[in-house]
């Protein structure tokens, strides 16, 4: 385990109280404690001091009072009963391992857990925060991921497709794809070209080469998800296996949201 821990196990810096100008840094290792310091001064008989430096072994540390009251001074009491913590052995493994590893750790976790954990420290707030992590959550709960889910989380965020519920998410990607069909339209008509060509999207519906307004938008999105002849899933056509993919997928969005609930029915 220690031979996964990052180092150095705590750093720090910063300028001594009161008058002094010197400028403080304090660092340790797995072996060792490292003390640094920079006086600054206009005067001309400190114009030509150099940086000094300062190594002793964590044991060493522990026993030499005055070093941990120059470090008391400077930093705190706090960080020197942290800086004697750490000398004396009792390290922060979880704090201290790989990003990786720590976003394959909170995978095991419940969320109630997890939103516990990000409380603990800065690092973990980021962590539980992240992309990564939220992607991991969505893939562990569903047994497929439709190829628009993916594309849906570049605009969206893999957090929001994981809290949203079905009928949610099913009205975001439908927007999604009539977003897409547009934009593809028009790299499909150059600017210059104003004649009201149409054509006819794998939808069904009429998409214009004009500009599009929000209200041609909002009306797109209607028509499609009111469409009675259009699946519910986006038009994937049975045949390249898309079709089932996004109905797996939404039932097990609405399958771990009624678990999580409590009310799935033993199924």
């Amino acid at each position: 385990m220690a031979s996964l821990v990052k180092e150095p196990l705590f750093e720090t810096s910063g300028r001594a109280p009161g008058q002094n100008k010197t400028l403080y840094y304090l660092a340790i290792t797995k072996t060792e404690v490292i003390w640094r310091w920079w006086k600054i001064s206009l005067r001309a008989v400190d114009r030509n001091t150099r940086p000094g430096e300062e190594k002793q072994s964590h044991q060493e540390m522990l026993e030499d009072s005055s070093f941990q009251s120059e470090i008391s001074t400077v930093f705190g009491r706090d960080i020197l009963d942290y800086t004697k913590r750490l000398c004396q052995g009792h390290w922060n493994f979880l704090e201290h391992l790989p990003d990786p590893l720590l976003l394959r750790i909170l995978g095991f976790l419940e969320l109630e857990d997890v939103g516990q954990l990000l409380r603990t420290s800065r690092r973990f707030w980021k962590l539980c925060q992240s992309e990564q992590f939220w992607e991991s959550a969505v893939r562990q709960r569903c047994s497929t991921l439709p190829d628009d889910v993916v594309s849906l989380s570049r605009g969206i965020g893999w957090r929001r497709i994981f809290f949203t519920n079905k009928i949610q998410l099913q009205l975001l990607l439908n927007r999604h794809r009539v977003k897409t069909l547009e934009q593809d339209s028009g790299d499909r008509n150059p600017p210059t070209d104003r004649s009201p060509k149409t054509d006819e999207g794998p939808l069904g519906s009429s998409i214009s080469s004009r500009e599009v307004s929000p209200s041609d938008t909002l009306s797109a999105v209607v028509s499609l998800e009111m469409d009675s002849s259009a699946p519910s899933d986006l038009n994937f056509s049975p045949e390249d296996g898309k079709h089932g993919m996004m109905e797996d997928f939404l039932a097990d969005v609405e399958r771990f949201r009624l678990l999580e609930s409590g009310e799935a029915d033993g199924e």
